[in-house]
């Protein structure tokens, strides 16, 4: 059966580009173990055959690799801290860049584009936010979200950035089009470049030591000089220097300008 989930990942790699074999094997493999008995399948290559020809398995595949866990402003002490960095920024000469990296259904890059707006205009700045979960994209743009989920949000921006809608909020459509959504695989493809801030929090704990050590170079190529890495709070870098980074403050890395 090891065999079974190894033939599948090369399998996968080669047809979609995803390296399942840079997650951590046990998590991953039970997780989608899971999703194979599921679909009712005996073993992954009989699994295999069938996800590569029908669009829909193959996006509850995608859906199910990744942990969509996120909420308005998560860890609000980490984002008192970004607040402090952002009135730092300058921005006399150009828009300011910021990338909010496997932004699953929107929550952190909304929550960014909120405080952003409390120092700058819409104007002065633009927030990519990615993610590989088609799905969990078009939940972010639709901006529509469950009370609980705006537990974190200070009330002076509920009134200001939401709209009361049923049982929940939906983010007001300035704010939406604030935040450039898009597909993107953080391990296989290109990174655009020049960004004051890149936040990257609670993905890298599923992936292997290589696969750490590859994003944190790409993240680091993605940054201006002295742009800024947020990482989640189990995400410590522990030799920064390796990949041009320097430790700014807990869980925020700054690029060197070196």
């Amino acid at each position: 059966m090891r065999d079974d989930y190894r033939l599948f990942v090369q399998n996968i790699k080669s047809s979609t580009g995803i390296d399942l074999g840079l997650y951590k094997e046990a998590q991953m493999k039970r997780r989608l173990t899971s999703l194979r008995e599921k679909q009712g399948f005996t073993n992954f290559q009989l699994y295999y055959k069938t996800l590569i020809k029908e669009p829909d398995m193959m996006e509850e595949f995608l859906t199910r690799m990744t942990i969509n866990v996120s909420e308005f402003f998560r860890n609000p002490e980490r984002w008192a801290i970004l607040e402090k960095k952002i009135q730092e920024l300058e921005t006399s000469r150009r828009k300011i860049r910021f990338w909010s990296a496997a932004c699953s259904t929107g929550e952190e890059p909304y929550s960014l584009a909120m405080l952003l707006r409390k120092y700058y205009t819409y104007n002065d700045f633009e927030v990519l936010a990615t993610d590989i979960d088609k799905v969990v994209l078009e939940t972010a743009k639709k901006g529509f979200y469950i009370e609980r989920a705006l537990k974190e949000v200070p009330s002076e921006m509920l009134n200001s950035f939401f709209i009361k809608s049923g049982s929940g909020y939906e983010v007001k459509e300035e704010v939406k089009k604030s935040v450039k959504f898009k597909q993107h695989n953080l391990l296989s493809d290109s990174y655009e470049t020049g960004f004051d801030l890149v936040i990257c929090r609670n993905v890298m704990i599923y992936f292997t030591e290589e696969g750490k050590q590859a994003l944190y170079k790409k993240l680091s190529d993605s940054l201006r000089p002295g742009g800024l890495l947020f990482v989640g709070s189990t995400e410590q870098i522990f030799n920064p220097k390796l990949y041009g980074l320097e430790p700014e403050d807990t869980f925020f890395y700054r690029k060197s300008n070196s």
